[in-house]
């Protein structure tokens, strides 16, 4: 069985989903990276570190985006 390689590309995207304490969860949509931090600054932070580790031996992508995912209920009544 052969070991898969990350998918090359410049540009890495997060969905970032806010936890009902307030911390938040980021999760890479092309590869398995997941993280989470307190604070969007220390989110960041992490996720940064994250994609380190992932490509410790690799080429890594130039960017990363964070999309905020964010799920509210609006009251008709």
């Amino acid at each position: 069985m052969s070991e898969s390689k990350p998918i090359q590309t410049d540009e890495f995207v997060f969905k970032v989903v806010q936890e009902p304490d307030g911390g938040y969860v980021a999760q890479c949509l092309t590869e398995s990276i997941v993280t989470q931090g307190n604070t969007w600054d220390e989110l960041k932070e992490m996720v940064k570190d994250a994609v380190e580790a992932y490509f410790f031996d690799a080429p890594k992508p130039r960017s990363i985006r964070l999309h905020l995912v964010r799920d509210e209920v609006l009251s008709m009544g």
